[in-house]
């Protein structure tokens, strides 16, 4: 890795004053642990000249989570939302989510907001940048093909490894944003554009909806009853790494019956991807028959693109056995 360059910190105590100096600097980057975006300046993949530092505005490193709502600020640590009670009472999918993120050192800097708007990532693109001169430089940096898939006509295929937004996309989370015009709530689904299956819009280049100048700022989620959630993924090592795959499940249980059932999995498409076709998996006792028609969604849309150093029908087959095993504990417990 290589030194920083020069840059300049802003390290604003308001959010109105984070607003104000992302308008005043267009080209700015936020940041908040710094624990993937420093790493990328060393490797020479991003340089801006002015980074905003969002650690010290207090109102957003709140954390809410009572038994009706959950409330979170986007400068919140991940060390914080591990060991938080009300998440591990109410909301155990975030807290588990939280946990696995990285090691104690690195929770204990990065951020909601930062592991939400995580930069997508592959073999080709997180390198350093003399490995990257000598192996022709991707869609994703200065170069015009996307080395995980040269036939993709101009689209990256880069992938998404945040472990907090399929969490919260199993809650039904809406996330805020505030920017130059006025403050919008939208779906947590909407802020990534990436693509949700092998076709459709966007790419793991333009990968969120947010607009010039524009931040998360927090994030909130209604509690539903009897409803149950966990989190799992595998990586190379236990710790510090990626997910190969991670799977977050929510579902309720009504006495023996399947009532409610959501699935979202993450490091595998250029977008989280909240599955689509669980609610045709309910009203019934789980299963193998369930299990099996789980195990077909999964594969249909999770990518297989070899974006790490594991083969990609190895990561589809990962998350859909996770998938299987949270549900089959979540239904249990």
């Amino acid at each position: 890795m290589d030194a920083l360059p020069q840059l300049k910190l802003l390290r604003p105590a308001t959010l109105a004053e984070a607003l104000a100096a992302r308008a005043a600097h267009p080209g700015s980057q936020l940041l908040g642990g710094g624990t993937d975006l420093l790493v990328n300046f060393r490797r020479g993949i991003t340089a801006p000249a002015v980074m905003i530092d969002t650690t010290a505005i207090a109102e957003l490193r709140s954390i809410e989570a009572g038994p009706a709502r959950l409330a979170i600020g986007a400068s919140a640590t991940l060390a914080a939302l591990a060991r938080h009670p009300g998440l591990q009472a109410h909301y155990p999918v975030v807290a588990e989510a939280a946990h696995a993120i990285a090691g104690p050192t690195q929770r204990e800097m990065g951020t909601l907001g930062g592991n939400l708007c995580l930069d997508t990532r592959c073999i080709y693109y997180n390198q350093s940048e003399w490995w990257r001169q000598a192996n022709d430089h991707c869609l994703k940096t200065t170069g015009t093909v996307c080395h995980v898939a040269p036939g993709s006509r101009g689209v990256c295929y880069a992938t998404f490894s945040g472990d907090l937004a399929p969490a919260l996309l199993v809650l039904g989370a809406e996330v805020q944003v505030h920017g130059p015009a006025r403050p919008r709530t939208l779906p947590l689904a909407d802020l990534y554009i990436g693509h949700a299956r092998h076709d459709g819009g966007g790419d793991g280049k333009d990968y969120l909806s947010l607009a010039p100048g524009e931040m998360v700022t927090g994030v909130t989620a209604g509690n539903t009853p009897g409803l149950r959630s966990g989190y799992d993924k595998v990586r190379i090592r236990r710790s510090i790494e990626y997910p190969v795959a991670g799977v977050a499940v929510a579902l309720r249980r009504d006495g023996d019956v399947l009532a409610d059932l959501r699935v979202a999995v993450t490091g595998t498409n250029p977008r989280p991807v909240l599955l689509a076709g669980t609610d045709g998996l309910c009203s019934g006792q789980l299963d193998e028959r369930v299990l099996s028609r789980l195990d077909e969604l999964v594969r249909d849309q999770v990518m297989t693109m070899k974006t790490t150093f594991t083969p990609g029908h190895y990561r589809r087959r990962v998350a859909s056995v996770l998938a299987q095993r949270l549900v089959r504990r979540l239904f249990g417990d």
